[in-house]
């Protein structure tokens, strides 16, 4: 068994390091058209409005908010997740901190998904589109 076992994981790892090529490949092209569908969306809020607003974060247990020095909108209800007036993609969580608290928060941008909160409980994932439409004003997108 000597030979095919080494045969089947060498098989095996080949197969996974496929899987997980083609599943980065997958999230590079969303985050591409995601950037995109932000670029347009801020280009346009800061012709036409809604104007940005100060963003603030929230810590993960849900019990403190802190400032930012971010300005943008808010693409959840729940304020959970952003769009910075730089057009990047903001995740509003972070450890609870007594520097932010008096300093602020400090955030990096993440990788923007076509699909907010997905994965997440029913009735709070949003198709980003829509979120963004919802921003806008517009009820019917």
């Amino acid at each position: 068994m000597g030979a095919d076992g080494a045969a089947w994981r060498e098989n095996r790892r080949t197969t996974t390091s496929a899987h997980q090529a083609a599943l980065e490949r997958r999230r590079a092209a969303e985050a591409d058209r995601a950037r995109g569908l932000l670029a347009d969306f801020v280009r346009e809020c800061l012709e036409l409005g809604p104007a940005p607003v100060p963003l603030r974060a929230r810590s993960h247990d849900g019990r403190h908010r802190y400032r930012t020095d971010l300005t943008g909108w808010y693409l959840k209800q729940n304020e959970s997740v952003a769009v910075g007036t730089d057009g990047e993609f903001y995740v509003l969580a972070v450890p609870p901190s007594v520097t932010a608290w008096f300093h602020g928060a400090a955030l990096t941008p993440t990788d923007p998904p076509l699909v907010l909160g997905a994965g997440g409980r029913d009735g709070e994932s949003i198709d980003l589109p829509a979120a963004l439409d919802r921003v806008r004003g517009r009820r019917d997108g």
